[in-house]
């Protein structure tokens, strides 16, 4: 009785570790590196909103910054979800890393998110002094769900629909300098076509359902609410002020079809601003494509021509 309990019990976690990254992989493990600062708040209305901050250990400062958003489909995940290639190579070139926790969907429906991630971009600009940050230099790093809300970051610097003034530091810039996008969504009303049209199984077209990850963001089956869904689409707010891009998706990925993580790079290439894109050949949905040392030393390229 024991055995099928434990074992009843484990293929539940699984479950929702599956669940949790909206594929089959667990995603990155916790990151061994002990925070210099652990679960600051940045913001004051949920016990979620919470950070913590790595520091270079070489260097005296201040350092540029770069934000953590972890995935999980806008419902699981947690600032823990850091993987350890990109993160020690993050610190070892130099850059501060803030990890951050955010309000999930089953706490707060869009655009609750994004306006943690923006508090969280005024919250170490306005105490960048106190932490050693340059703050002229902040980027912003997603994958997955979180690829979609370090995008929305990236082109509403200059808009204030998503500053909301009870999460403090009201007035400072919630612009950033860089963005990395890795396997986001962008338009959630055109997954499930696109999945279709990738040949992608029935299991991948399930965004347009009532208990997807999308309309469990959004708050309503999305294709009921067009007009809201837009609004989660950074495709709506590309501007001449759009930062540069670095966005990076494997060519075997359903979960988010490709079109739809190529549309974004499409359209800021369209509107003739900085935008690099990068198909890994064989990758899904993450996987050990983006951890390569070629791939990560891609990225901190892509950083320290911004940044530093």
């Amino acid at each position: 009785m024991f055995k099928i309990k434990s074992f009843i019990f484990i293929t539940l976690a699984l479950l929702v570790i599956v669940s949790a990254t909206g594929c089959g992989l667990a995603g990155p493990a916790a990151f061994s590196v002990e925070p210099n600062y652990k679960d600051l708040a940045y913001a004051p209305v949920s016990d979620t909103q919470k950070l913590n901050l790595y520091l270079p250990t070489t260097g005296t400062g201040p350092f540029p910054v770069v934000i953590n958003i972890h995935g999980g489909g806008f419902k699981f995940g947690d600032k823990g979800m850091l993987s350890e290639a990109t993160g020690k190579a993050l610190l070892n070139a130099g850059y501060a890393v803030a990890s951050i926790d955010y309000r999930l969907s089953g706490e707060a429906i869009f655009p609750a998110a994004v306006q943690d991630a923006k508090a969280v971009v005024r919250f170490l600009r306005a105490n960048a002094a106190e932490y050693n940050l340059n703050p002229d230099k902040i980027a912003v790093f997603g994958q997955s769900a979180g690829g979609n809300i370090a995008s929305m970051v990236g082109v509403t610097g200059n808009i204030s629909d998503y500053d909301d003034a009870s999460l403090g530091n009201e007035g400072v810039s919630s612009a950033v300098q860089a963005v990395i996008n890795h396997y986001g969504p962008t338009d959630f009303l055109q997954m499930d076509d696109q999945a279709k049209a990738q040949g992608c199984s029935a299991s991948d077209q399930k965004h347009n359902d009532s208990g997807s990850f999308e309309s469990a963001y959004i708050g309503a089956e999305i294709q009921t609410v067009p007009e809201q869904v837009k609004k989660s689409n950074p495709i709506t707010y590309i501007s001449a002020d759009t930062p540069p891009f670095l966005i990076q998706k494997g060519d075997q990925d359903c979960t988010v079809p490709v079109e739809n993580t190529k549309m974004l790079a499409d359209a800021l290439s369209a509107a003739n601003l900085d935008v690099t894109y990068t198909s890994l050949a064989g990758a899904g949905h993450g996987g050990d494509q983006f951890e390569t040392d070629e791939n990560v030393a891609l990225m901190i390229s892509f950083l320290d021509k911004y940044m530093k």
